[in-house]
């Protein structure tokens, strides 16, 4: 198998299609949403579908399985999340992403918690995000998304949300 980072990519019956590392930050910073500091995200994307084989628009009928997270550098809310995505191919360089699924975090429920960051209401969410990347290899992408995270009002208390945007680099295996 040759070792060049461009060879055509294979079924190398990895369990991951590809990872994503990346920084964000807040996309939200008012008065009731400031979240200070970045935040370093990782996502690891699953293709039991075959969304990378399938063709034209039955790519769109198979969503990929993302797991990932998210650490705060200060003291802000981390996340845990998962669910699926969605990704068109607009040319061979060039594609959007969109994802939906859910996420736990660790950040301040209400007004009673002490911290200044966003009040969640309660510890799960939705969690969505949309995507445009380019392919600067078959292998190598660069990603910009925003995402954004709240209950839509399904529990009690607020909702501010948390809305972050930022770059990421992606390899696919």
């Amino acid at each position: 198998m040759p070792a060049d980072a461009d060879a055509p990519l294979r079924q190398s019956g990895n369990i991951f299609d590809e990872v994503r590392f990346g920084v964000l930050t807040s996309a939200d910073n008012s008065e009731v949403n400031e979240e200070d500091g970045q935040f370093i995200t990782g996502v690891f994307f699953f293709d039991p579908w075959g969304h990378r084989e399938a063709q034209g628009f039955d790519r769109l009928l198979r969503p990929r399985i993302h797991v990932g997270g998210t650490v705060a550098t200060e003291d802000e809310a981390n996340q845990v999340y998962a669910g699926l995505s969605w990704t068109a191919d607009l040319n061979d360089r060039f594609f959007l992403e969109l994802g939906f699924g859910g996420t736990v975090h660790d950040g301040d429920l209400g007004a009673n918690d002490g911290g200044d960051g966003p009040k969640l209401g309660c510890r799960t969410l939705f969690h969505e995000y949309v995507a445009a990347g380019l392919n600067v290899t078959e292998r190598w992408s660069v990603i910009a998304q925003i995402e954004h995270s709240s209950h839509a009002n399904l529990c009690d208390g607020p909702n501010n949300g948390l809305s972050r945007a930022g770059v990421m680099v992606g390899y696919k295996f």
